[in-house]
C-alpha cells in the first residue's frame, strides 16, 4: 500500500533548525474526503498541504527569572529560617549548663587529674568589680566594646584577611562574641561557627545592655584550671576576692581568657603570664585608663601566687595534655564536657623517674645544678611513658612548674647523630678516617671559626666510629662541612626536629655541635628514629578520648612510621653508640653510660660554658632523654663532666630501672651489612658496597698530632 506524500513547512525550534521534510502520511492523518478512490481515467489531483502546529519558543530569560524568584522567595528564606532556628537562644546566657568533670587517666586507667568547673563559684555584680579590672579586660580584649553592635567591622576585615591571605580562620572577636563562643557554641574553628557567633552576638546585644554583657563575660569565661569567672580566678591565683585585687593582679587575670592554659602562671610556661600582663598594662596606657607611672609601679610589684589545692599526679604531663585538649576541643568542653581521656603515661614509671630526677638533682647542688628533666618514650609507638618537667613541680620558689621537656635548650654534641646519619647515607663508613687537627673556617661577613675539642687536644686521624663514640668536635665539624648544612637540616627534620628555622643561612658549622635550640620532645623523636631502625614515629601522648556517655571522640590508630634513616645506617649508628670499647678513651671503661648486662646505645651532650648537659639513649623498647641545668640558663660548675656527673647518672638510673626485669634486647643485623677486620684489631661493619677493596682496612697512617695552640 502506498501513502500520499505530504510536504511539511519549516519548523522553528530555539537554537535548532530542521530542513523541510517530506514524510509519508498514514490514513488516520488524512481527511476522509481524500480516502475516496479517484476515477481510473483521471490523474489524481495533488493533495492539499496540511498545516503543522508550530513548536512554542522557549524564553530563557523568563525561565532564569523564575528560578531566581524561586531562590529568593522560597529556597533562601527557608534555609535561612532553618539556620536561624538551629542557633541557641542568647537568653540561655543567663542559664546554667550541665557541668561534668573531665578525667585524665594513665594507660592503665589510674586517675591523674580531674578537671572540673568550680561548682561553688560566686557570681559578682559589675558594681562590685574594681574599675581597673573592667578597664583591663576591655583594653586587651575589645577596646571598642561600648561602641559596636556586638561585632567589629574592623575585626571582621582583619579576620577576612587572615582567611584569604593566610588561609586561617581567626581573630576579630569582640567581648560579646567571646561570651557567645564560650557559653553557647563549640570551639570548632570554621567560617560557619564564625557566622553563628556574629549573628548571636548581634542578637544578644538587642536583648542585654552593654554592662549586662560585660558582667556575664566576667562571671562566665574561663581563666584557667577550675577558675570560671573573675571571682573564682581571684581566689584561685591570689586567694583574694575580686574587690581586693591590685592593678598588677587585675592585669594578669585580664590577660588569661584569650588562652587560659598557655598564659596560666600555673602552666608549663609561667613566664608567658608576665609577658601577657605587660601587654594588658600597655593597652590600658594607650586607652588612657592608667598612666605610664602606674604601669611601671604595677610591673615592679612582685606577685605572690596561691598554691594549687587540687590533687594532681604527673603534673607536668597533665598540664601538657590539658593544653593539647583545649587546642582541639576548647576550654569549655575540657572544663565542663565530661571527657574521659586515656593517656599513654605509665604512672608507675612516672613516679620512679620523678624520684630519680629529684634525688640526683638534690645531690648536685655543689655543682650549681638547679634543675633536671626526663622523658621516657616507646620508640615503636611514639607513646610518652613518663614526663618529668622539673625537679619538683610544686617548688614555686624555683619555677618548678616550668616544663623543661617543652623548653628550647641547646643539645650540645647529642645532635651529632644527625650529622653522621646523613654522612653514612652519603657513602662514609664507620671506618672512614677523619683528621682531628686544627682548622679555621672563614666566611665573608663572619668572624673566623676554629672548632676545638672538649678536652682541648687533637687526636690525629681517627675513624668515624671513634670520632662519634668519643664525641670529638673537630671531626664532626669537618663532616658537616663535607655534607653541607642544608643536608643536615633536612635530615634533622626527617628525624623529628621541628624547632629550627627552614632557612639554612641562619646556621653555621657549629650546628653539629648543638648551637641551635631544640626541645626534649624533638630529641626523643631523633633517638626514637634510630631505635626504630630508621623509621620516625611522631610522639603521641593520648590513646583515646570519650565523652562521659562512653562515645568515642578520638582513638589513636597504630602508628605508621616515616622512613627517615636507612635501616642499615641506623643499625651501624646504634652499634657505635653502644660500643663501650670505642668510647673508653673519653669516658673510661666503667662510666655511667654502661648498663651491666644490657646493650644500650647512648650519646651525651654538653654546651659551651656548661649551661646544658644531656644524656640521650635507647633500646628497641625504650628511649630515655635527660637534661640538667638551670632555668635561668646560668652556667653550671665547670667540673660537670659528661659520663660521670650531670645528666648521665640520672639517665643510668632510669634506664637500669626500665631494663632490670627484661632480657637483653638488640635489633637483628640487616642483610645489607657486611663485616670485615679493621682498625684496632676489631671487626667493623659496612653497608654493602661501601666496604674497602681487598676485604680489609688499610693501617692508619702514623701522623704526629699537631700541638695544641696557645689560648
Amino acid at each position: 500500500m502506498s501513502f500520499p506524500r505530504l510536504t511539511l513547512p519549516h519548523i522553528a525550534i530555539p537554537r535548532l533548525s530542521f530542513p523541510r521534510l517530506t514524510l509519508p502520511v498514514p490514513h488516520f492523518a488524512i481527511p476522509a474526503w481524500h480516502l475516496v478512490r479517484p476515477r481510473a481515467t483521471k490523474k489524481p489531483s495533488a493533495p492539499p498541504v496540511i498545516p503543522v502546529r508550530q513548536t512554542p519558543r522557549i524564553h530563557i530569560k523568563s525561565f532564569a527569572i523564575g528560578i531566581g524568584l524561586t531562590l529568593v522567595v522560597i529556597f533562601i528564606p527557608y534555609n535561612a529560617f532553618l539556620f536561624l532556628r538551629s542557633l541557641p537562644n542568647p537568653q540561655l546566657l543567663t542559664q546554667r549548663d550541665l557541668e561534668v568533670s573531665t578525667k585524665i587517666l594513665d594507660r592503665n586507667g589510674q586517675l591523674l587529674y580531674e578537671i572540673y568547673t568550680d561548682q561553688n563559684r560566686t557570681p559578682v555584680a559589675l558594681s562590685n568589680i574594681p574599675s581597673y579590672v573592667k578597664d583591663a579586660t576591655i583594653a586587651i580584649e575589645d577596646r571598642d566594646f561600648y561602641h559596636h553592635l556586638g561585632f567589629s567591622l574592623r575585626g571582621i576585615v582583619r579576620a577576612a584577611k587572615e582567611i584569604t591571605v593566610n588561609k586561617q580562620v581567626q581573630g576579630g572577636s569582640t567581648i560579646t562574641q567571646q561570651l557567645i563562643k564560650s557559653a553557647l557554641l563549640t570551639p570548632d574553628v570554621n567560617v560557619v561557627r564564625k557566622i553563628k557567633e556574629i549573628i548571636l552576638a548581634f542578637w544578644a546585644e538587642r536583648i542585654y545592655t552593654k554592662d549586662q554583657i560585660l558582667e556575664m563575660y566576667l562571671n562566665q569565661v574561663p581563666y584557667g584550671g577550675t577558675a570560671w569567672g573573675i571571682e573564682s580566678a581571684a581566689q584561685t591565683y591570689f586567694h583574694k576576692n575580686v574587690s581586693e585585687l591590685t592593678l598588677a593582679q587585675a592585669a594578669l587575670l585580664a590577660g588569661l581568657p584569650a588562652a587560659p592554659t598557655e598564659y596560666s602562671p600555673f602552666g608549663s610556661h609561667p613566664e608567658k603570664a608576665i609577658e601577657r600582663q605587660r601587654e594588658v598594662l600597655q593597652s590600658m596606657v594607650e586607652d588612657g585608663a592608667i598612666t605610664q607611672s602606674m604601669m611601671q609601679n604595677a610591673l615592679q610589684e612582685k606577685l605572690q601566687f596561691a598554691t594549687p589545692q587540687v590533687p594532681i599526679r604527673a603534673p607536668h604531663f597533665v598540664m601538657y595534655i590539658k593544653e593539647l585538649l583545649e587546642q582541639k576541643y576548647g576550654p569549655r568542653m575540657v572544663e565542663r564536657g565530661g571527657l574521659r581521656v586515656t593517656t599513654s603515661l605509665d604512672i608507675n614509671i612516672q613516679d620512679k623517674v620523678q624520684q630519680i630526677v629529684k634525688s640526683n638533682i638534690d645531690a648536685l647542688t655543689a655543682y650549681h645544678v638547679g634543675n633536671g628533666a626526663a622523658l621516657v618514650t616507646d620508640p615503636r609507638s611514639g607513646q610518652i611513658l613518663a614526663m618529668v618537667g622539673s625537679r619538683d613541680y610544686f617548688d614555686r620558689a624555683h619555677d618548678g612548674n616550668v616544663n623543661l621537656t617543652l623548653s628550647l635548650r641547646q643539645p650540645g654534641s647529642s645532635i651529632k647523630v644527625v650529622t653522621y646519619a646523613e654522612a653514612l647515607e652519603r657513602g662514609m663508613t664507620a671506618a672512614t678516617l677523619i683528621d682531628d687537627a686544627p682548622i679555621v673556617y672563614r666566611q665573608a661577613g663572619s668572624p673566623p671559626y676554629a672548632p676545638v675539642n672538649y678536652d682541648g687536644k687533637f687526636h690525629g686521624l681517627v675513624p668515624l666510629r671513634a670520632a662519634l663514640a668519643n664525641s670529638y668536635n673537630i671531626p664532626a665539624v669537618k663532616t658537616l662541612a663535607a655534607i653541607g648544612v642544608p643536608a643536615m637540616m633536612q635530615k634533622a627534620k626527617l628525624m623529628g626536629i621541628d624547632t629550627w628555622s627552614p632557612d639554612p643561612s641562619q646556621y653555621g658549622l657549629s650546628l653539629t655541635l648543638g648551637s641551635a635550640e631544640v626541645t626534649m620532645l624533638d630529641m626523643a623523636e631523633v633517638y626514637g628514629t634510630l631505635a626504630n631502625m630508621g623509621k620516625r614515629v611522631d610522639l603521641n601522648p593520648i590513646l583515646e578520648v570519650k565523652d562521659y556517655a562512653g562515645n568515642i571522640l578520638e582513638h589513636t590508630p597504630p602508628p605508621v612510621g616515616v622512613p627517615a634513616v636507612s635501616p642499615d645506617v641506623s643499625w651501624i649508628l646504634s652499634d657505635i653508640l653502644s660500643d663501650n670499647a670505642a668510647r673508653t678513651p673519653a669516658f673510661g671503661p666503667n662510666s655511667g653510660l654502661v648498663i651491666p648486662g644490657k646493650t644500650v646505645a647512648v650519646k651525651t651532650g654538653t654546651t659551651n660554658d656548661k649551661r646544658d648537659n644531656w644524656a640521650d639513649g635507647y633500646t628497641p623498647s625504650y628511649v630515655a632523654i635527660v637534661w640538667v641545668g638551670n632555668n635561668d640558663n646560668s652556667p653550671m660548675n665547670q667540673a660537670i663532666a659528661s659520663g660521670i656527673t650531670g645528666a648521665t647518672p640520672i639517665w643510668h638510673d632510669i634506664m637500669a630501672e626500665l631494663l632490670k626485669d627484661r632480657p637483653d634486647e638488640t635489633e637483628p643485623r640487616p642483610d645489607t651489612i657486611v663485616s670485615l677486620p679493621c682498625y684496632y684489631n676489631r671487626v667493623e661493619y659496612f653497608v654493602s658496597g661501601t666496604e674497602p677493596p681487598g676485604g680489609r682496612c688499610v693501617p692508619i697512617p702514623t701522623i704526629t698530632p699537631t700541638p695544641t695552640p696557645a689560648p
